[in-house]
């Protein structure tokens, strides 16, 4: 076998145009300093409720020496702190509950049925995004006392759910227009009705996009501020955002507690977020998608 013969492989070049399989370094570097910048916040708030006043004016960026547990335990051992848990976690829930089912009914009708005006209600439908709570609080104050529901967790819960339907909708109808028409003629066929074939079909199939709406709507009533500032003027009725600024208003001198009752009341969104991130994700990557 002569020299001429033989066949020299072409060299390998790198997939991806030269770039590594697993990501420019720079790239990395940025995410973990935009995740620092994110965390640094977060990380001083709770570490601060493990301080003592003392402490905090000596050094405001050092860390706790030694670790004071007493903040949390006060915070913990208060009735006010558990009874605006309580309001939140209802006023989330019942607003949840609302938006994912209204918005899902909506959608169904959006998505599935063929009627003159079904464009024209949709766009309605995605103009609301155009318009948040803080444009619209002061007509929605003077709604919501006519009402008689100042005061009451009602007030925030019946604005929240409309609020958050226009965002809901266009989330859904992607999905349930994805669902094959043949689907729904084979279920007819086999004797469904519209109604089961929403229940027994439609519901799981939009699994994914009605566990992001109410994730969305929960964390959404969760951290509301500027609507519960307007419509509750009683401690007894305060959700956690409320609960934080009158905390801090009246321990204002006490820094470390403030601290300490601000990381507990956020603790529980972010613990959900955490838990449900994935399912988020997911879900918009569907209706994207669809």
């Amino acid at each position: 076998m002569t020299a001429s013969t033989i066949a020299i492989p072409p060299a390998r070049r790198p997939r991806g145009n030269g770039r590594l399989p697993w990501g420019s370094p720079a790239t990395y570097f940025g995410a973990l300093v935009v995740i620092g910048l994110m965390l640094a916040p977060i990380g001083y708030i709770i570490i601060g409720g493990f301080r003592t006043n003392a402490q905090i004016t000596a050094d405001p960026s050092g860390l706790p020496s030694p670790w004071a547990i007493g903040n949390y335990s006060e915070v913990l051992a208060s009735t006010t702190f558990w009874g605006e848990v309580a309001n939140s976690t209802v006023a989330a829930v019942v607003t949840t509950v609302g938006v994912v089912a209204l918005g899902l009914m909506a959608s169904y009708v959006l998505a599935r049925y063929r009627f003159r005006a079904r464009g024209l209600l949709y766009a309605t439908f995605a103009a609301g995004l155009m318009f948040p709570m803080t444009v619209a609080i002061t007509p929605l104050y003077l709604v919501v006392r006519n009402l008689g529901l100042t005061n009451s967790l009602a007030g925030i819960i019946l604005p929240q759910i409309a609020f958050a339907l226009p965002a809901t909708i266009i989330i859904l109808v992607p999905f349930l227009r994805a669902i094959p028409d043949e689907l729904e003629e084979a279920a007819s066929i086999d004797g469904c009705s519209r109604l089961g074939f929403f229940w027994r079909m439609v519901v799981p199939l939009a699994m994914p996009g009605v566990i992001t709406v109410g994730i969305l709507a929960f964390i959404a009533s969760w951290n509301s501020y500027m609507l519960p500032l307007f419509i509750l003027n009683h401690e007894a009725s305060y959700t956690l955002p409320l609960g934080v600024q009158a905390f801090a208003s009246q321990y204002s001198v006490d820094t470390a507690k403030v601290l300490a009752f601000t990381s507990l009341s956020m603790i529980p969104a972010l613990i959900f977020f955490s838990i449900f991130e994935r399912r988020i994700v997911g879900g918009l990557t569907g209706a994207v998608k669809g």
